[in-house]
């Protein structure tokens, strides 16, 4: 039996007692956002009542696209509680793309990665540009799970549809969470676990990238999910990268990506312009 304490490790609301405080803050700028910047609001990519997506538009000719995907282990969260993001990110020249999804236990998290792929393939038809993929936590693990479709398979758009991918405190192996809280709306057993785990699936082509990014505060369980993903994709050939932000928490290192010049915002910056520059339009 493992001596790991996976509820405590996986229970960031716990360990960050002013969790509701930072979310409060997020909520209040991007109610501010929304209202005020030059976006397409609740655009369709599915028949569901969350497949909706935000598009917060920078100006300028040939922009860069990131699509950001919120976390919530699958089950919470909301695209309108992170507009707040996209505000420096449109001020520096790029486009933003922030989707909803159906969430557990209405939906499987296999049918929630294959509404992801619904939404990458509805704006590559719309837009006609390769994203750079950013996500957080539930979302970081949805990120590598973009980053290793099989796009082939996907009728209608480029077998690299996501040629890189920044997941921030992402989850990889998800076996760890059946016997926690979580799995109550999750509803995970072992095999469906690992069946819904990047770390275990095929490796992505080697013309791929990951970044994977933790808070260094973040639980010892968080900050392996990540060193370990990156070392195993790594291992296998694809550019990979593991980025521990000082100081930051579950939480705070998302702040890191609304806020210009740290090495995460910089990071997403320099990768969404560099798919766009080589072959990031269709």
């Amino acid at each position: 039996m493992s001596s790991i304490d996976y509820e405590a490790q996986y229970d960031n609301s716990r360990r960050v007692p002013e969790s509701d405080a930072i979310r409060a803050r997020w909520r209040a700028a991007s109610t501010e956002y929304r209202a005020a910047a030059n976006a397409e609001l609740d655009q369709p990519y599915g028949p569901g009542a969350r497949h909706r997506y935000d598009l917060f538009k920078a100006h300028g000719p040939d922009t860069p696209l990131v699509l950001y995907i919120h976390g919530g282990y699958w089950q919470m969260g909301d695209r309108t509680l992170y507009a707040f993001l996209a505000r420096a990110l449109n001020a520096t020249g790029l486009n933003v793309v922030i989707p909803s999804y159906s969430l557990a236990p209405a939906v499987a998290v296999l049918d929630i990665i294959d509404e992801l792929r619904s939404c990458l393939a509805a704006l590559w038809h719309r837009i006609r540009v390769r994203p750079v993929v950013v996500g957080h936590s539930a979302g970081g693990h949805l990120t590598a799970a973009m980053l290793a479709t099989d796009w082939s398979a996907v009728e209608g758009v480029p077998d690299d549809l996501v040629q890189t991918g920044v997941a921030i405190s992402g989850i990889f192996d998800l076996g760890p969470l059946v016997s926690t809280s979580v799995n109550d709306a999750v509803g995970l057993d072992l095999d469906g676990a690992r069946a819904a785990s990047p770390r275990f699936w095929p490796t992505p082509p080697q013309d791929r990238e990951l970044v994977a990014v933790v808070g260094a505060e973040e639980s010892s369980e968080f900050r392996r999910q990540s060193r370990e993903m990156a070392e195993h994709w790594r291992a296998a050939g694809l550019p990979s990268e593991y980025l521990e932000i000082p100081g930051a928490n579950h939480f705070t290192v998302v702040d890191e990506l609304a806020t210009p010049g740290t090495t995460l915002f910089e990071r997403v910056v320099a990768l969404a312009h560099e798919v766009r520059a080589t072959g990031g339009a269709g």
